[in-house]
């Protein structure tokens, strides 16, 4: 028998609850031994991925699981783009794919280049043309000249070399060898045609025997009668550039459009800003008068020996004609060199040679920036063959050692420039 007292079975028994502590979220963890199986959450409580997760693996390499579910988005060089390529990038933190950098658009980048360089140049030339224009002398006024001959289809211009000494110190005089003489005087006259035909450049010896016709003062206003049997350059100092475009108009029945006068020191000053004009000088010569000492060849004259170059004249048997075909050579040399890419689009060589002309040059007061190079390109087509070049046709002397036109081979070249037709007069000289 059981010595045991008869025991009865309990009842059911109700465990006591236990409450287990409440552990913050950020330092819940979980087993190794699902780390080291390849699964991690990595998503902690609705705060974010923790750092296990690596946004650049897929869906099974961060959980070793893979749902089969695919978005269809295909990741390449740009959105939408081909197979494969570089993932998207992720933003510091998790936060939204960051869109893959477009590649560079260089047509656009071409054309919105192009359209920046074209309006800084058109803004350069822009400003420079009315610098350039605010500089200009226009202090000759050819209303002034009365009974003018009638206007024709070809612009003429008078082109004056003057021996003003305008701004010279007395060292600069003697180095130009310009004397001191007061006042100023013609040194060099041309009338240059551009006509659709071609252009004609022709030099007007400053001692050529003409009547001084009679003429309103351009100061006074007074009424003056004429004067005949006079030298050419003397109308110039009883009334300046008026009254001899008044005389040239007279004397050859052919209407001047414009007046363009240079003095001594900015025809040097324009040269020398141009780092020289190169001139071949067919043979060599001295004179001490003008300070000019050349060798034959072609070589590169300075401001200084280009001005000795353009007013020599009794070094010469011709003295004055072969001093204005000395003249009108220089001068076409001159303006070709001017007239080019090399110093109209370099600031550097363009502003000093506008400077130095512009401050010296004067003109008519309907005169504009644009009718003064098309009277350079007028010369520079000259000395590229593109024209003619005479001295106005002699017959004889006159009294005073002067020069007498001969008048039929004049009226025979002006009509042939008022009627825009090639020039075939010759000179004699």
């Amino acid at each position: 028998m059981n010595d045991w007292p008869d025991a009865q079975p309990e009842g059911p028994r109700r465990m006591r609850h236990v409450q287990r502590p409440q552990v913050p979220p950020q330092q819940q963890s979980y087993p190794r031994d699902q780390q080291n199986q390849g699964y991690d959450q990595g998503y902690d409580q609705g705060q974010g991925y923790d750092q296990g997760y690596n946004p650049n693996f897929t869906q099974a390499q961060n959980t070793g699981y893979d749902s089969g579910y695919s978005s269809g988005q295909v990741y390449g060089g740009q959105q939408g783009g081909g197979r494969g390529g570089v993932p998207p990038q992720y933003a510091p933190g998790g936060g939204a794919p960051v869109p893959a950098r477009p590649a560079p658009n260089w047509g656009k980048r071409v054309k919105i280049g192009s359209i920046v360089v074209v309006v800084g140049l058109l803004a350069w030339g822009i400003g420079t043309y009315a610098w350039a224009s605010s500089q200009m002398r226009n202090e000759v006024d050819l209303a002034k000249v009365i009974e003018r001959p009638a206007d024709d289809d070809c612009t003429t211009y008078l082109i004056v070399g003057s021996d003003s000494r305008e701004g010279m110190s007395a060292e600069e005089k003697k180095k130009l060898h310009t004397g001191s003489a007061e006042g100023k005087r013609t040194d060099s006259m041309m009338i240059l045609a551009a006509c659709s035909s071609g252009n004609t450049m022709v030099s007007l010896p400053r001692d050529s025997w003409v009547t001084i016709p009679s003429f309103v003062g351009s100061e006074s206003g007074k009424q003056y009668a004429a004067r005949g049997g006079s030298k050419l350059n003397a109308a110039y100092a009883m009334d300046g550039p008026e009254l001899l475009v008044r005389t040239v108009e007279y004397n050859t029945g052919l209407r001047i459009d414009h007046y363009a006068e240079i003095g001594f020191a900015g025809f040097a000053n324009i040269v020398d800003a141009l780092g020289g004009v190169e001139l071949n000088i067919e043979k060599g010569f001295k004179d001490k008068k003008s300070g000019a000492d050349f060798q034959a060849g072609t070589q590169t004259l300075n401001g200084e020996q280009a001005l000795a170059f353009v007013r020599t004249r009794y070094a010469f048997a011709e003295s004055d004609l072969q001093r204005t075909k000395n003249q009108q050579k220089f001068l076409s040399a001159l303006a070709s060199q001017a007239a080019t890419p090399g110093t109209i689009l370099n600031p550097f060589k363009l502003y000093p040679t506008l400077g130095a002309g512009l401050d010296t040059l004067i003109v008519d007061k309907d005169m504009s920036l644009y009718d003064l190079g098309t009277m350079f390109f007028a010369m520079k087509g000259i000395s590229g063959g593109d024209g003619k070049s005479m001295n106005m046709p002699i017959n004889g002397t006159a009294p005073q050692n002067s020069l007498k036109w001969d008048m039929p081979k004049v009226k025979q070249l002006v009509k042939e420039i008022q009627n825009d037709e090639p020039v075939t007069v010759t000179s004699n000289r």
